[in-house]
């Protein structure tokens, strides 16, 4: 863990970037190839997206209130326990609001595809909330971020159940990290003021 600290440390915050980006290519291929072996077809989970009033509405109530959440530990805890060791002030700090949109359109696209689409459809809830929390690694140096990763992991899964519809679990994945992407540039910008 302290070696990938010391890594990511060592990175420019281009090259963090291109690093999330070529994680989210590995992760988008291996759901396209996990699809294929399990089903024979790599896009099987796309019948599990429907484009309904509900399902956009459900990801959107749920993005909210997690953003919401998010806001007021940020607010009202103390920093240690929200600290990923700088790693989303420096992707978010420097790059555009529509640069955001659409990093955070990949992660939650990709993600979502993967984990609630192919994993949470083949091997159930927990293995999947299991898998996600898991696949976060900057988080597992801190208790308190990793708990609350794993809580979140479940609570995509439990909309996912309830909708029967990925939309809702990808755009409530879009809008959350948009939403915190744009916090997190805001509040970067006053401290470095």
């Amino acid at each position: 863990m302290k070696r990938q600290i010391e890594l990511v440390d060592q990175m420019t915050d281009r090259e963090l970037l291109l690093n999330v980006y070529a994680t989210q290519i590995i992760i988008l291929s291996v759901a396209f190839g996990l699809s294929w072996i399990i089903s024979g077809s790599p896009v099987d989970w796309i019948k599990t997206v429907s484009f309904s009033a509900d399902a956009i509405l459900a990801g959107v109530i749920f993005a909210v209130i997690i953003v919401a959440l998010e806001i007021f530990m940020d607010k009202h805890l103390p920093h240690q326990w929200l600290d990923d060791g700088g790693i989303n002030e420096r992707l978010f700090r420097s790059i555009s609001p529509f640069h955001i949109l659409i990093l955070t359109a990949i992660i939650g696209i990709s993600e979502e595809i993967l984990f609630r689409g192919v994993i949470q459809e083949q091997f159930g809830l927990v293995v999947a909330s299991v898998l996600f929390a898991a696949v976060h690694v900057r988080y597992w140096h801190n208790r308190f971020l990793f708990s609350f990763m794993v809580v979140l992991s479940f609570m995509f899964g439990l909309v996912y159940l309830w909708s029967g519809n990925l939309l809702s679990v990808i755009i409530a994945h879009v809008l959350i990290d948009f939403l915190l992407g744009l916090y997190i540039k805001k509040t970067s910008a006053k401290i470095e003021r």
